[in-house]
C-alpha cells in the first residue's frame, strides 16, 4: 500500500516550475539569448542586448501563445511569431539599435515585453 501511495504522489507534482526554478513570471533567467513563455508571462519580461543577437522565445506553458512585436492591437510588422503550441519556439536576430515592444495576440495587455538593443 505504501508504495502504491508513494507513486500515486509523485506522479502529482505541481508542473508551474520550469527547469530554471521559475514559477509565475519569476525573476531566475533562463539560458542566455533566451525568452520563456511561461506562466502567461514572458520571462525574462525585459532584456537588453546587443545589435547583431538572436534572441529565441520557447513555450514552456500547455497554451498557444505569439511573440508579436508592437502593442496589444496594434501590431508593428517587425516580427511576428505566428501561433506557437506548447514546446514551440521563435527566433529573431535583432540588427537594429531601439526598444522594441511586443505582445502575445491571444492574452493582449496581460502578456507583453520588451527588448532593448544596443
Amino acid at each position: 500500500m505504501f508504495l502504491v501511495t508513494g507513486g500515486i504522489f509523485n506522479g502529482c507534482k505541481s508542473n508551474s516550475t520550469s527547469p530554471y526554478g521559475v514559477s509565475g513570471g519569476g525573476s531566475n533567467p533562463p539560458p542566455n539569448n533566451q525568452i520563456l513563455l511561461q506562466n502567461t508571462f514572458y520571462n525574462p519580461g525585459t532584456k537588453t542586448i546587443s545589435k547583431g543577437t538572436m534572441l529565441t522565445w520557447v513555450n514552456k506553458d500547455p497554451y498557444t501563445h505569439t511573440v508579436t512585436s508592437g502593442y496589444p492591437g496594434s501590431p508593428d510588422g517587425v516580427f511576428d511569431s505566428g501561433n506557437m503550441g506548447s514546446g514551440a519556439s521563435f527566433s529573431h536576430t535583432f540588427n537594429t539599435s531601439g526598444t522594441f515592444k511586443y505582445y502575445c495576440r491571444i492574452h493582449g495587455s496581460i502578456m507583453t515585453g520588451t527588448i532593448t538593443v544596443q
